[in-house]
């Protein structure tokens, strides 16, 4: 938290901001959502020191790769490059559109515009709100023609990654007029900034994040379809190094990068909060369990795919 390693520009107010006596404390003034309402209604799975173990299974340890196996459910070693192309495998929520009582209640939004390929927009019928290029109908609302406006004019300092404020205000907008029965959301900017080597931006927009995903979970709780039938999945689709240099990078030559986190919170799941000495969990148990929640068994039609994670009442 300093200009030497994070390139922090005020790291006075960033400590203010940030900076606490206990590691309790100091993620629950980055992460309040996570830790005051997650972690108290559902359960949290990454904590090492406490023995709970989180990690991806595919060994790249980068972002293809991380979200193919958490949506599909196993890894692919051909996908070896976030330039990769189509998707080969289809994930567990193009699998549920192609189920007729989901069909065309699936979206999937993001700030990155790969997603487009993870999700293989071209064929798999799901409705994919990517990067900076967006589908937009005929006829806009005002709200609409300014956050179109804003995506064609804004200055990127990604190319392939929009801001992760103008993907959560358009999935707002389409969450006034539809309710689907499964979503992704995937935002992007602290992997950026990090890259960047600007930590104090990451925890800037980590914390935003975490406003966002409370701000969704509020929006869609109070729709009577959602009302407490309604389950997050919160997790990230690779670690990254540590100390005061690796923090910024990760790739299958980065120790720790395989360690994740992966939280839940919903009516399926008991409160039990942050797991401690508990078997080890995987990335690739995520798809299963999406597709558990929603009562459906996606493990007959895809029988390389891991069991789903131990979140369910007994």
């Amino acid at each position: 938290m300093d200009a030497k390693h994070g390139n922090a520009q005020d790291s006075a107010q960033l400590r203010e901001d940030f900076w606490r006596d206990t590691p309790e404390a100091a993620r629950e003034a980055l992460l309040p959502f996570l830790w005051t309402v997650v972690a108290k209604q559902g359960q949290i799975y990454g904590n090492q020191h406490i023995g709970s173990v989180a990690q991806v299974t595919n060994g790249f340890k980068f972002s293809y790769p991380g979200y193919n196996e958490m949506s599909t459910g196993y890894p692919n070693p051909q996908i070896n490059s976030n330039e990769f192309g189509p998707n080969p495998n289809a994930t567990v929520f193009e699998w549920l559109n192609n189920q007729p009582e989901f069909h065309n209640q699936v979206a999937i939004f993001g700030t990155w515009d790969t997603f487009n390929d993870i999700f293989r927009v071209k064929q798999s019928g799901l409705l994919v709100r990517a990067g900076w290029t967006l589908p937009w109908a005929a006829e806009l609302t005002p709200r609409e023609q300014l956050l179109r406006k804003l995506y064609e004019t804004t200055t990127r300092v990604e190319d392939d990654d929009a801001p992760d404020s103008f993907t959560h205000e358009d999935l707002l907008d389409y969450l006034q007029t539809h309710s689907p029965r499964a979503l992704f959301v995937g935002y992007g900017e602290t992997d950026d900034w990090a890259h960047a080597g600007k930590y104090d931006l990451v925890l800037q927009a980590a914390h935003e994040d975490d406003q966002r995903i409370a701000e969704l979970w509020r929006t869609m709780q109070a729709k009577p379809e959602y009302h407490n039938q309604l389950t997050f999945v919160i997790t990230c689709d690779h670690g990254r190094g540590s100390g005061p240099k690796l923090w910024r990078d990760h790739d299958k030559n980065i120790p720790g990068a395989e360690n994740i986190w992966i939280a839940v919170i919903g009516p399926d799941t008991p409160p039990t909060g942050e797991m401690s000495n508990v078997p080890r969990v995987t990335q690739n148990q995520i798809a299963a369990t999406i597709a558990q929640l929603l009562g459906q068994d996606n493990r007959a039609a895809v029988p390389q795919a891991a069991a789903p994670l131990p979140v369910f009442a007994k």
